[in-house]
Order: C-alpha cells, then structure tokens, then sequence
C-alpha cells in the first residue's frame, strides 16, 4: 500500500489515532483503571485496546484476523472501547482542569437532588458557583444557578428571605453576560473565518463590507462590567478586523491588550494556555509585520523562558502550539536580522517534529513551515533546497484557503530557478505559473507585474539585464506601501531580491542594511 493511503487510514480512524496519541502514564492509568473493574482484564474491549496499541498501521483485515472481535461486532465494541479511554482520560489527574472539577461538581450535586437530598445539593452547588465565577466559567456558573432554581421550587430553605429574588437576578446577570460574550465569539469566529477564506482585504469594495460586518455586529457594552472571559472576546474580534484591515499596528496593540489579560492574573496562563499561546503568536506576528525587531525579540526570548521554566501547561495539544509558534518565529527572527544562515539549524529541528506530530498538524501550518524553511534557504543563496520545500508546496493537494501561499510559492519557485541558471525549465515554470494564476479571482497588481516582468528577462541582452531590473523595481516600488497591494510583500520581498540585482550584493546583506535602518 503507497505510504499516503497507509498515512490516510491511520489518521481516519478516530479510536486508532486516540490509543496512539495516549502518553506512557495514560497507558498506566488506563490499565490500571481496567483492572479496578471486576472482569475486564479480560474482556474483549481491553483485548483489541492491547491489539491497537501494539499495531503500527490501522487495519480491520488484521484486527479480524486476531480472532478477538468478529467484523459484526467490530464497530460497537471500538465505541465502547473509546468511552472507556476517555472515561479514564477524565479521571486522570493530568487533565483535571477547573472546568472539569466544576462540571464535576455540578454532576454530583445533580445526583444529590435526584435522591432528594435538597440541602446537601445546594451547598455543593453554592461552593461549585463561586468556583465558576472566581474562574470566569459564566456558562457553568449559569446552568448552576438554574438548577438552584429548579431546587428551591421544591425545598425552601427559609434560611434568607430573599433568596428567590437574588437567584433571578444572578440568573438575569449571567445570561446578559454569557449573550454578550456569546456575540463576540460570535463576531470573532467569523472575521478569522473570512480571513482564512478570503485573505486581507483587496480593494475599497471589500474594506467598506468589513467596516459595516464589524460595527454592525459588535454589540452595545459596558467595558466596565466586563470580565476576563468579555475582554479577551472583545480584543480577539479587534484583532481580526485589523488583520483583516492590515492594520497591523492595530493588530499590535490589541494582542497587547489580550496579554496583559494573563498578565493581570496569572491563573488563566493554567486555565486557557491554548489562549495564552494564541496571543503570543499574534503579538509575535504584528511585530513581525511592522518590523518591530526589538520588541519581537524581547517577546521571542520572553516566550523561550516560558516554554522552557514549563510556565506553559503541558499537553499534546499546547506541545504542537508550541512547536508550531515557536519555530515559526524563530525563523522570523532570522528573517528580521538577515541572519539566514544562523538559522539553518533550524531546518533539522522542525523536519523531526513534523513527522513526530504529522497526525495532529493541519497540512496549512505543514507548507507554512516548508514555506518558511524555502525563504531561509533563498536568503541563504542555497536556490537548489529552496525549490526542493516550493516542491513540496506546489505538489501538496487540498490546500483550500492557502491560495496566497501557492501563488507565492509559485512565483518564489520562478525566481529560484532563475538564479539557479536553470534557464531550460524556466519556460515550463512559467508557464504552469502563469496558468495557475490566471485560475486566481482577484490577481493583484504586484503579481501581475511581476510575472510580466520576468517572463521577458530571457529575451533581455546579458548587458541590458541591469536596467530592466531597475524598471521591474520601479514599477513595484509604488505597491510598497498601498494599503491594499502592500500585502503581497509580507510574502515575499520582491524588492530586496531585485535591489540585490541591481546593486551586486547578497540579498541578506540588502535586508540587513535596511533592517538596521528601520531600527536605529
């Protein structure tokens, strides 16, 4: 079987991919919590756990074969078996979050009232509620108070007077807050829903829509009323529409914003660390974008030490976040200081942890990095490896909303090959370019020029070459800071690569001389 169908059927299957992704202690904790059951160690459903943990590539032939479940009953004893992992996976002290310890809570104090245990019941609901509040858990905190409710309809406490109004108005108060923050999300999901899909804006059309989808959709509030939980809402739906906008000052600002959230109280860093990471790669990325070298490597070291003091929790799920934040930035970096060749390390390190994590990676941030890696190699004058990670891009399939990226593969590609001399392929790269961009819906003007342009550098004399790298330059140079068709440099930097011509130097050198003058 070719190795991508083999890779496939691994990762369909949601039970295989769950036993793999489990840790040696929550292999422990689940043997152990089988072996707490009176006649499981025996029983079918931990004989086929032990077959899969043991079996390298998902295959129901080979489960069938083992004799341990027939092809009848294979499918309602894998489900059984995937209740009884996450059952133990709940149990696990490593994944008792505050949300579950809530939940937790509110479950027992259910099991009390249906036994008719009324006060027992409420007093562990009152002590669940304040958790939720103290922890921003609103949603928790509301389904709490409606049980509450339900409660005292059948056992009045008499022990406050006014108990029914305090809980209507704790009841009232939290769904105003949880509508709110309810519409932010709301608001929040869509705009990086459009940004995935669409990209930045392109033109004045598409800017006036998202001024009106924004403002129209963000609703009245009173900052003063607003928690942790409504803030970070608010900062994340900002922080869209400025990347959206390619307000990027902006987009600095409000991931500043939704730092100093975790800043104030550390306990969310615990509590939301996917969050927590999330805002550190936006801030690193705004930086990034405005050329804040400084600043992005302040925040890059500062993100270091965390990672490295375990500041950050650790799980699967924020180990992949940090790898893909992480690395990422730190080829930025190198980016930054036209430091090109001190990052190749780099290239090894991310390679490994592709393959470790390849199961749980969406295949855009895969071609990110390879993108990334191509641009390192590119600084690095090393065209050959360059082209080898626009390959694997170029070649990838089901890339969806990655079309910017394919496009500036593309043109990359063309201008590795260029400097390659590999003038006999240059023709069919442009070509296969070309036609890939005419199938592109709203191809902007630096791309069109530029594929003009290079399309008639093999008709152009040795001796004329300069000049005509000096008109392509100025003919870009007035997109460089468009509000529209400046984003097509965030990509790729055309103008660097092409004063480098003009100029006879490396093109590490051309950045870091404007590197430093930007800084001074």
């Amino acid at each position: 079987m070719p190795k991508n169908v083999t890779s496939a059927s691994n990762q369909n299957d949601a039970l295989f991919v769950l036993i793999k992704s489990l840790t040696k202690s929550e292999k422990r904790q689940f043997n152990l919590y089988v072996g707490r059951l009176e006649g499981n160690v025996d029983a079918k459903f931990f004989s086929l756990f032990k077959f899969l943990e043991k079996l390298k590539v998902y295959d129901e032939k080979v489960i069938i074969k083992s004799g341990i479940v027939s092809k009848q009953q294979l499918s309602n004893l894998k489900a059984h078996l995937y209740k009884q992992i996450l059952i133990s996976l709940r149990l696990n002290p490593a994944h008792k979050n505050i949300r579950i310890q809530i939940r937790e809570q509110l479950d027992f104090a259910t099991v009390l009232y249906q036994k008719g245990l009324y006060k027992q019941s409420l007093k562990l609901l009152d002590k669940a509620k304040n958790s939720a509040l103290d922890n921003e858990e609103k949603n928790i905190a509301y389904e709490i108070v409606e049980l509450e409710k339900v409660i005292e309809t059948q056992y009045i406490t008499r022990s406050l007077s006014n108990r029914a109004d305090q809980l209507s108005i704790q009841a009232k108060t939290l769904s105003q807050q949880n509508v709110t923050a309810s519409k932010l999300s709301n608001l929040s999901l869509q705009l990086y829903s459009h940004l995935l899909q669409n990209g930045y804006v392109k033109n004045n059309e598409e800017l006036e829509f998202i001024n009106r989808y924004f403002y129209s959709k963000l609703p009245k509030y009173d900052f003063e009323n607003f928690g942790f939980r409504e803030k970070l809402w608010l900062y994340k739906s900002h922080l869209w529409f400025s990347f959206l906008t390619q307000d990027f000052l902006q987009s600095y600002k409000y991931a500043s914003k939704w730092l100093d959230l975790f800043k104030e109280d550390k306990k969310y860093i615990n509590q939301h660390p996917v969050f927590y990471l999330k805002g550190k790669n936006y801030l690193l990325e705004a930086s990034f974008f405005v050329k804040k070298a400084s600043t992005f490597k302040e925040e890059l070291t500062l993100f270091e030490d965390e990672v490295e003091q375990k500041i950050i929790p650790s799980n699967t799920n924020t180990d992949i976040l940090i790898f893909q934040y992480l690395y990422s930035n730190k080829l930025h970096l190198h980016f930054l200081e036209a430091t090109f060749e001190k990052g190749e390390y780099l290239v090894e390190i991310i390679n490994k942890k592709i393959e470790q994590y390849r199961n749980r990676l969406d295949n855009h941030y895969i071609v990110m990095l390879y993108y990334k890696i191509a641009c390192l190699y590119f600084g690095m004058g090393k065209n050959e490896e360059c082209i080898f990670y626009l390959q694997k891009i170029i070649k990838s399939k089901n890339l969806g909303s990655a079309e910017d990226l394919q496009c500036f593969a593309r043109i990359l590609n063309l201008i590795a090959h260029y400097e390659c001399g590999l003038d006999y392929d240059l023709e069919r790269q442009f070509l296969d370019t070309y036609k890939f961009l005419l199938k592109m819906e709203n191809l902007q003007e630096v791309q069109k020029v530029f594929l003009n342009s290079i399309k008639n550098l093999s008709d152009i004399f040795p001796h004329e070459i300069k000049n005509e790298f000096k008109k392509i330059h100025a003919e870009l140079k007035k997109y460089e800071n468009h509000p529209y068709e400046k984003r097509a440099f965030l990509y790729l930097d055309i103008l660097s690569w092409l004063e480098s011509k003009i100029q006879n130097k490396p093109i590490a050198l051309i950045i870091k001389e404007k590197s430093n003058y930007i800084n001074k």
